[in-house]
């Protein structure tokens, strides 16, 4: 289960933008943050490879990474600082796994087995940390809500995308 907040942000300028950052693309569920562009490209032109059933974390690492990394090139957002490839920021959901793709492309999962991205992301982490033990998307819920309580960087409406063979088992969201 990915959340996500409506709020586009530049500067001390806010939106609410009616194209959400969290998505359903195949077999995955995605939640960004940053940059609307990096969004649109990972939901719209990323064609992503199906996973084989050996190692999850290898496959995230080398097969989806591989893809992602082509993606954004080809659609202009990857940046290329003396030799250094950068995407951005973002959170993959699949069979029952979340993880975070960093902008120099490592994965990393959580033994917490939840995750928030942008402005609000530590109301988020705090609210998914107190609230364990109750239901994955009422969690996600009240963790969007404490991030636009206490971040001018969030604000509904929220949006949550689920599944019921991709989910990330406590949550994840998204908060800015």
């Amino acid at each position: 289960m990915i959340g996500g907040d409506s709020a586009g942000v530049a500067g001390w300028s806010i939106t609410v933008r009616a194209d959400t950052k969290v998505f359903r693309n195949g077999e995955f569920i995605m939640g960004f943050t940053d940059s609307f562009r990096m969004g649109q490209l990972l939901r719209y032109s990323l064609v992503p490879p199906v996973p084989q059933d050996w190692d999850l974390d290898r496959f995230m690492a080398t097969d989806f990474i591989a893809v992602v990394r082509d993606c954004l090139r080809d659609g202009g957002f990857a940046r290329n600082d003396s030799g250094n490839e950068s995407g951005g920021l973002f959170l993959v959901g699949i069979r029952g796994h979340l993880y975070r793709i960093d902008s120099d492309y490592q994965i990393g999962r959580s033994v917490d087995d939840y995750y928030a991205v942008g402005s609000g992301d530590e109301y988020a982490c705090g609210s998914l940390h107190s609230t364990r033990g109750l239901d994955a998307e009422q969690r996600v819920q009240l963790a969007l809500e404490a991030a636009a309580h206490h971040s001018t960087g969030v604000c509904p409406p929220f949006h949550i995308v689920s599944s019921d063979d991709v989910y990330a088992p406590d949550g994840s969201v998204n908060a800015g």
